[in-house]
């Protein structure tokens, strides 16, 4: 079992900033994908980003060039840097973890966008 634990979530203004971090209670390494989805309210939870072992990273086209995913192994974290912050990235942020045989999801944090 582990447990995920995100932060730095917060408000910030239009064009603002904002790190995340997804703290693990145990390694990373086993995991071939860490990712940060969202929920707005009243929509789905839908994917931010993701960074499979070896690298790969996939973001979603609405945050493409604006946000970067990134993970440190050695802390067992994993952050999501945002940039030029919109009204529209309002939303949840959760962090997940995934390995072949099971997922875990943190409980999530409240990233407002608003001037």
């Amino acid at each position: 079992q582990v447990q995920l634990v995100e932060s730095g979530g917060g408000l910030v203004q239009p064009g603002g900033s904002l790190r995340l971090s997804c703290a693990a209670s145990g390694s990373i390494v086993r995991f071939y994908k860490m990712g940060w989805y969202r929920q707005a309210p009243g929509k789905q939870r839908e994917l931010v980003a993701t960074e499979a072992l070896g690298g790969i990273r996939n973001y979603a086209d609405s945050v493409n060039g604006r946000f970067t995913i990134s993970r440190d192994n050695a802390k067992n974290t994993v952050y999501l840097r945002m940039n030029s912050l919109t009204p529209e990235d309002t939303a949840v942020y959760y962090c997940n973890a995934n390995s072949f045989s099971v997922e875990y999801w943190g409980q999530g944090t409240l990233v407002t966008v608003s001037s």
